[in-house]
């Protein structure tokens, strides 16, 4: 008995044509990238692999987003090319939301006071970050990359991370941004996974971020905000997406991260 005979008496069947369908098209995108070679081989900042990247399936295609060793993605290596393994960059308790696994083993064999958050997956601790059950004032550094564009109610999420930040507290922030949109598109109307996914990027997001995500850092309470931008060389050297950036935001205006350094 085939999946589809199993399944069908439990699964509605505009769910398993759903399934089906994009099988279908992630197996077409595959055989059309395969066919496409990267032009020059990169180095990966993380693992330190040399040669030509991997493209992201998608849908959407983005060509030479992953290290073949590591699967490290542009956001990662940019991240990466800032830290470098400086412990004293980061300052213990750090809380780090959706930890991204290729951080968190070198995270926690830096750090004693080291702890993942997550309301779904597997983490130290079960957290919803729009009602966070932390005290205020309680953590140093707070990592939070590619999370509020799922996040249904994301300026409560930036007002609860902000308590929890001790009064020289840094949030290290990333989100997609389109630089080019003043505001940031959300409709809470859409629904669908596959509406979202055209409207914002992926079937899990519920929003793309314009220039304006910075005015929310700031009336969240955040004084000071740095950008670490992906720029050439590093571009070209890393395989980064151009002009990407992760936010240092800094919760008081008077205390300065003095670790805090250029690319």
């Amino acid at each position: 008995m085939g999946l589809r005979q199993l399944i069908k008496p439990i699964v509605p069947h505009a769910i398993v044509v759903w399934v089906q369908t994009w099988l279908e098209h992630k197996k077409r995108h595959k055989r059309i990238i395969a066919s496409l070679k990267p032009p020059i081989k990169r180095t990966c900042s993380i693992c330190s692999f040399n040669g030509y990247f991997e493209h992201w399936p998608g849908p959407p295609i983005i060509y030479e987003m992953l290290c073949p060793k590591c699967q490290s993605h542009t956001r990662h290596r940019l991240f990466w090319l800032w830290f470098a393994g400086k412990k004293e960059l980061l300052k213990e308790p750090i809380l780090h939301f959706a930890p991204e696994g290729l951080f968190e083993k070198k995270f926690r064999s830096l750090y004693a006071h080291y702890k993942t958050a997550d309301l779904y997956a597997n983490a130290d601790l079960k957290l919803n970050i729009e009602s966070i059950e932390l005290d205020d004032n309680s953590i140093a550094t707070v990592i939070c990359n590619h999370v509020l564009e799922h996040v249904h109610n994301d300026k409560k999420a930036l007002a609860e991370l902000y308590r929890i930040l001790s009064p020289n507290g840094c949030l290290i922030i990333s989100v997609p941004i389109i630089e080019g949109w003043e505001k940031t598109y959300e409709n809470p109307e859409i629904e669908d996974l596959t509406l979202r996914m055209l409207h914002f990027g992926q079937g899990d997001h519920v929003r793309y971020y314009g220039r304006d995500f910075r005015d929310r850092l700031k009336q969240s309470g955040f004084a000071t905000i740095k950008e670490i931008t992906a720029e050439n060389p590093d571009v070209l050297n890393y395989g980064l997406m151009a002009g990407e950036k992760i936010f240092f935001c800094q919760k008081n205006l008077d205390i300065t991260c003095n670790e805090y350094r250029k690319m």
